[in-house]
Parts: structure tokens; sequence; C-alpha cells
């Protein structure tokens, strides 16, 4: 069976669900199940002859021996059982449930995994596969997983400026469906000629992540499982606690992260009159700068810890995380002087699945203790203004970040020119700022624009109306989002 030919029976058995109300997410949640057991049946196999600790009772021959009712209860029963293995078997199955009422669908789906030799295809036809399904997943604004799931045009941009290097870890402490990870594996075995020691570093030593949502924890993992990351029988790469709680237990060369959007870290709990309430987490961590319950300033500071001194990070941050004062003021303050904060590329709307987001991403490379600040000038390119994404008809693709990459010039960032094409000169989006007029600014605010927004001027090049109209939706967003912590902090006062 050739790759379109599974494709297309991938995607149309997940039309079929659809229409009896099972989601992307759900689909690809029992595909990942269905996927696993298939493959480990295949191994069990020769050549490979491996066990990969899935009892005879709940592996792929027992479920494809039933139909029916039969067939429903021992699926329950089986993603139930593996659930409490550990390692990545466990991981896989924590918290499992069937989506698929209809047992006659259920046998269909797994006759159609059955089909497929999914151990020999190739990695690339096999994650194409997920992706894409990972992708429409985000799509489906009403399962909220678009927050899980960072534009791949993004990632590779940030990749390619970071330049990982074979035998180096690659961490990230909110990893979502492993986007960071994949882009970071692309780069080291398309721009690298790994001998035999460093395929091995790369498929079982250099990722780590943290994820505390199960069904994304797991659909990262398979993500990873199908790219050829880690081991079906072996531990997994991808932790469920929560990384702001503690130091990590390691430090790494990299971190690539977009930590999940919202200002506020909190948990729910029920009051004494049965109703569900949040209440902030602040961590008070030794290591940390400023105690504070904004979960952006906590992971900037988390990341910051868990590299090496000469380790480096590319971080995507909302807004607040340059302008906030108090606490923000401070972390700020602190990335300046003991790291080298050296860019930031400013984003523009449109281009992430949670509406009301006005994010940047922040490029420092951690140093040894020193009494000067080690953030001489910080580079801007501003791909914000004037930039008009969406998420249909408008996607940012790799090329809209191509100019910012010849400018961020990643294979020497300390030969780089503030007008590196004078007849382009790319609208004057790329510029720099010293450390001393950083710090004399307000808050020590690295909010920074200087381009003219044309779109307030020039009436004669408006943007297209649904560009105007998903604009004004996202400053209500960002807006409506701003007046729900005031509130929240109002009825905590009073």
């Amino acid at each position: 069976m050739n790759t379109s030919t599974i494709v297309s029976k991938v995607w149309s058995f997940c039309t079929t669900l659809r229409d009896d109300g099972v989601g992307y997410g759900d689909y690809l949640e029992q595909l990942t199940y269905l996927i696993f057991l298939k493959m480990a049946d295949e191994y069990s196999k020769p050549p490979y002859n491996r066990d990969v600790g899935i009892p005879a009772a709940y592996n792929w021959q027992s479920l494809k021996s039933k139909k029916g009712a039969e067939l429903e209860v021992h699926y329950v029963t089986l993603l139930r059982e593996l659930g409490n293995k550990s390692g990545m078997l466990g991981q896989i199955f924590t918290k499992a449930q069937n989506k698929i009422q209809d047992p006659a669908k259920l046998y269909r789906l797994i006759d159609m995994v059955d089909d497929t030799e999914w151990v020999t295809m190739g990695a690339d036809t096999k994650g194409d596969i997920y992706e894409g399904l990972l992708e429409k997943n985000a799509e489906d604004t009403k399962s909220g997983a678009g927050q899980y799931f960072t534009p791949r045009a993004l990632i590779k941009a940030m990749v390619e400026c970071v330049r990982p290097e074979p035998n180096k870890t690659i961490a990230d402490p909110a990893c979502g469906t492993g986007g960071f990870f994949l882009s970071a594996y692309d780069f080291l075995v398309n721009n690298h000629k790994l001998d035999k020691n460093q395929k091995a570093f790369l498929k079982h030593e250099t990722f780590f992540g943290n994820e505390i949502v199960a069904n994304t924890r797991r659909l990262c993992l398979m993500n990873m499982f199908l790219h050829n990351i880690g081991e079906m029988d072996g531990e997994s790469a991808v932790s469920p606690n929560d990384a702001l709680v503690a130091p990590s237990p390691r430090t790494f060369d990299y971190v690539l992260a977009n930590p999940p959007f919202g200002k506020k870290s909190s948990m729910s709990f029920t009051n004494e009159e049965g109703e569900q309430e949040t209440d902030d987490l602040t961590y008070n961590r030794q290591d940390f700068w400023a105690t504070t319950s904004n979960k952006q300033l906590n992971f900037v500071q988390h990341i910051r810890s868990m590299l090496k001194t000469t380790g480096r990070a590319a971080v995507v941050v909302p807004d607040n995380v340059l302008f906030e004062g108090g606490a923000g003021e401070t972390v700020r303050k602190k990335l300046l002087e003991t790291t080298e904060l050296h860019t930031i590329l400013r984003l523009p709307t449109g281009i992430f699945y949670a509406n009301g987001v006005k994010a940047n991403v922040l490029f420092f490379d951690n140093r040894e203790a020193s009494k000067e600040p080690w953030t001489k000038e910080v580079w801007y390119y501003d791909y914000r203004t004037n930039i008009h994404h969406t998420l249909k008809k408008k996607t940012m693709r790799a090329d809209d970040l191509s100019d910012f990459i010849v400018c961020y010039n990643p294979e020497n960032r300390h030969a780089r020119k503030e007008a590196w094409d004078a007849e382009k000169n790319l609208e004057g989006r790329w510029r720099k700022f010293s450390y001393d007029e950083l710090i004399s600014r307000d808050k020590t605010s690295l909010d920074i624009f200087w381009l003219k927004d044309k779109s307030l001027s020039d009436l004669d090049n408006l943007p297209e109306p649904d560009e105007l109209a998903q604009d004004i939706i996202e400053n209500l967003e960002a807006g409506l989002n701003s007046f729900r912590e005031i509130l929240g902090a109002l009825n905590k006062v009073a």
C-alpha cells in the first residue's frame, strides 16, 4: 500500500467517525493506542523478536479476535490494564478511554490499522500522517487543543536560528505535542552526517520534556516515537510533572519552548459550598529572581535555570513579559544582566489558535556569573507592524520568516548588520538597542516599536475586510482577557 493510499484511508475514516460525533482529538487518541499496539505486534515477530512488555491477554491479536460487545468490553479493559504499566507504555495509555461507542466502527478501525505495516513504513510518512491530524485537531477550536500546537513555520525558524548540534541535549518544559523536538530532530538529521553513536544519542538521549496534560503527553510521545525518537519499551522522555514546582534535576544545552498562554498559574478546587474555584499558584523557588503567580514570568525564570552555563534558549512569550511591572521588571533586569539576551522577534497576531495573543520570541544565551551585565545590545525584528496573517486564508509559512533568519545570521550572529540590504532594508524591521537604552526605559520595558502602522494613515491600502475583522477580534479578545484578570484580582480582594 503506497503512502497516499494510507493517508487517504486514515483521513476518510476520521470523516466517518466525525459523523458519529467523534472529534479529531478523540480519533487521534484511539489511533494512537491502536497503532502502538500494532507496532508492538510487528516488533514481536521476526526479524525483531522483541518483547515490549504487553501481556498476551491485551496484545494486538487479542483485539483482532473479537467483535461486537465483546470487543468493546475487552478494549476498555485493555486500555485500563496497559495504563498501569511503567515507562513509555504506561504513559501512552495513562487515563486512556474508549471514545468510539459503535463496536462495528471500532472493528473497522482496527482492521484499517491492521492492513498497514507500520514498523517498515518510513518515519517521514508516519510523521506526516500524525502531524496532519495534530494540526487538524488544533484547528478544532472547541476542543482547546490549539494551545498545545505552535505554528510549525515559527518552530522551524527558531530551530534554524539556534542551530542545535549533535550530542547535545534539548529540553522543553511545556512540550505540548512535541513540535520543537521534531523540528530539532529534522534539523540535526538534515544538516549533519551522524555516525552510529551520534544517531543513538539522538534517538535516546537528546530530548527531555514536561507535559502535565495526559492526553497531550500521549500525543507527544507517539509523535516522537513515529518520528524515530525513543523506544516503545524504554523510559518516557516526557515527564508528567509540573516543571515549575522545583528546579530541573539536570541542565541542558538548548531549551526550545512555547509555554502555555494565560498569565496566571492556577489550580482548581471545590469550596465548602461544593462550587468549583481556582486559586492562583505562586511557586516559592529559591533559584527564582522574583516570586509571582504570573506563569509566563515563572517559565522565563525556570528556563534560564535549566540551561547549562553555555546553554542557549529560544522561548515564545506574550507581550506582558516585556512590559509588566513589579516581578516583570525584576525578571527583565536579571535576564539582561545574567544572560546575553541578544534577539527579540516580535510576532504578528493571527498565527496562534489561542485568540487575542500578542507574542514574541526571546533568544538568550546563558553565561557564568559576572559583575558586569552580559547583554550589551538587543536586536529586534518587528514582524508584527503591517503584517496580517489568518489561520485559514493567510497562514504563516516558513518563507515569511526567511528575512528574519538572514538578519539573525545564525552562523555568526556577532557579524550582524542593521541594514543588510540597502535597497530593501526590510522596511526598517531590523534594529538594535543598547543595554543602556533599555535599562533606562520605564520599568526596563522591552516593549519597543518604531515602525508606522500604515493602516492608521493609508486608507488606500487597507487590509482585506476579513483581515480587519480578525484584527478587531484579536484586540477584543486581548482586552477581555485583561479585564477578566482584573476582575479576578478584585474578587479576591473583596
